[in-house]
């Protein structure tokens, strides 16, 4: 699907750059993660935003420090800053720290997210909440977003929890549910579709490297997701809001092991020394295809899918300009 939401009647910055309104001011908290420095670029690069871009850890370099878990520090930054809308892409993301830390999982999945809620409530300030396909079993796809939730694994709990947290303080907003993602890199490890790579460079024959075959997965790109949010905030912008829960997703379904014969392709690799682990082994549960249905945001002329290998070869790109900058 092209990028419709560009020609959309009325969705895109149409009386946002002529003089008739001022730009619309967004706070990206988690602004320095692999998703969030692709959504605040995104909106950066359009004249109809004004981008308030925050890191916990990696602050700096037009990062504001902001810890989510500080309720009187993110009151200052709502009363300092005053966005129009908040995009809210810190999380905890890792499934087995979320299962080994449930606390710590926790505070950024679901008390952070009812203290953004309540602090955006009384700034009259939209929210717009990143989820996870982990909210569902992987038994019964595809999901739309109204499908009952059933999380496997205490990331998929706490992401369900932050949902019921938003909106048990607020109506005003939009939860956004993701699968896997992967895009432009500062290492590895930022995306289950990369982190890998080692794994496979020091693979042999006398110990090849094992890799899932039985969970299916839906690669996503994150600069489409950043145009598919630049897209409903343009929306929201021009008093058309895009409220509730949505999803989106690549439409590429493939698993680990497949993911890794394209990285092998790509990285000249021997892909005789990559094995098909066709059992789940993972300490912590993971569905078997928790596959979104995105019809409710392509109904509204909303959205952009990179091919899969193309995208691929754009983040390993990247990752080699990164490795030699």
């Amino acid at each position: 699907m092209g990028d419709a939401g560009r020609n959309h009647p009325g969705s895109g910055n149409a009386g946002m750059n002529d003089g008739e309104r001022a730009p619309w001011r967004v706070a990206v908290l988690g602004a320095s993660g692999l998703l969030g420095r692709a959504i605040a670029a995104e909106l950066a690069a359009s004249a109809g935003f004004e981008v308030v871009s925050t890191a916990m850890s990696r602050a700096g370099e037009g990062l504001h420090r902001l810890d989510l878990t500080d309720t009187p520090a993110l009151e200052r930054f709502f009363d300092t800053h005053r966005p129009r809308t908040v995009v809210l892409a810190a999380a905890e993301r890792r499934p087995d720290i979320c299962e080994h830390e449930p606390a710590r999982a926790r505070a950024l999945n679901v008390t952070a997210v009812e203290a953004v809620a309540r602090a955006a409530r009384r700034h009259e300030c939209r929210v717009l909440a990143i989820s996870t396909d982990y909210v569902f079993d992987g038994r019964d796809a595809p999901y739309l977003p109204d499908a009952a939730p059933h999380p496997l694994n205490a990331y998929g709990q706490s992401k369900l929890d932050g949902e019921e947290a938003l909106w048990s303080v607020t109506r005003d907003g939009c939860v956004l549910r993701l699968p896997l993602l992967y895009g432009p890199l500062e290492a590895l490890g930022e995306s289950a579709v990369t982190s890998f790579i080692p794994a496979l460079q020091r693979a042999s024959a006398q110990h090849p490297a094992v890799i899932d075959n039985w969970a299916i997965r839906y690669p996503t790109f994150t600069l489409d997701i950043a145009v598919v949010i630049r897209q409903i905030l343009e929306r929201d912008a021009a008093g058309r809001p895009v409220d509730g829960t949505h999803h989106w997703s690549g439409d590429e379904p493939m698993t680990k092991y497949a993911i890794a014969l394209n990285l092998a392709e790509r990285l000249d690799l021997d892909p005789s020394l990559i094995v098909a682990q066709s059992t789940p082994t993972d300490a912590t549960p993971r569905p078997f295809d928790c596959h979104l249905d995105s019809s409710s945001l392509e109904a509204l002329g909303i959205g952009k899918r990179t091919p899969f290998k193309q995208g691929l070869d754009l983040v390993l790109g990247n990752w080699a300009v990164v490795q030699t900058g």
